[in-house]
């Protein structure tokens, strides 16, 4: 009986804890028509990889941002370049060069974000490495995941439309 009165206290603390969580935001993220054209050309399987790892990356990094608590983000992928050939890229050239072709890549992102309160925001996000002296990446999507990384920065600091 000793025992269950000395952790009593906690679990009460560890139950209201867990009553007053916030809800972190939630995430959609959806194919925009012109990159769901250009899909085949980069490779169904991986753009779809990406509107995955957007996701992650925006649901990580803002689960802690209290202003944007109990809001909902719909954003569309509207374009995506990788810095190197993808696989279906490869395919469809074989003169490419998986480590020795590169190129500009990076993202852009457009959407909403539907606040706690009601309020909307219009999200307009995009970035691209601005020559190819500036491509440093050494996977097929760093460009693309700095862009993602750079607009989950922007939201959760109150930005929502930086060009």
């Amino acid at each position: 009986m000793r025992k269950l009165a000395f952790f009593a206290p906690f679990a009460a603390t560890i139950a209201f804890a867990g009553i007053a969580a916030a809800e972190p935001a939630t995430v959609n993220v959806t194919i925009g028509h012109e990159l769901q054209r250009d899909a085949e050309n980069l490779g169904a399987r991986e753009v779809q990889e990406q509107v995955d790892r957007l996701t992650w990356v925006l649901q990580s990094r803002l689960a802690d941002s209290a202003e944007l608590e109990g809001a909902r983000i719909d954003l569309v992928l509207t374009d995506l370049k990788p810095n190197r050939p993808t696989m279906e890229q490869l395919v469809k050239r074989p003169g490419l060069d998986p480590l020795r072709s590169r190129s500009i890549g990076g993202a852009a992102v457009e959407g909403t974000v539907v606040l706690a309160d009601g309020s909307t925001r219009p999200v307009r996000y995009d970035w691209f490495s601005p020559s190819l002296a500036d491509v440093q990446g050494s996977t097929t999507w760093t460009d693309a995941d700095r862009a993602y990384e750079r607009l989950a920065r922007n939201l959760a600091n109150g930005r929502y439309t930086v060009r």
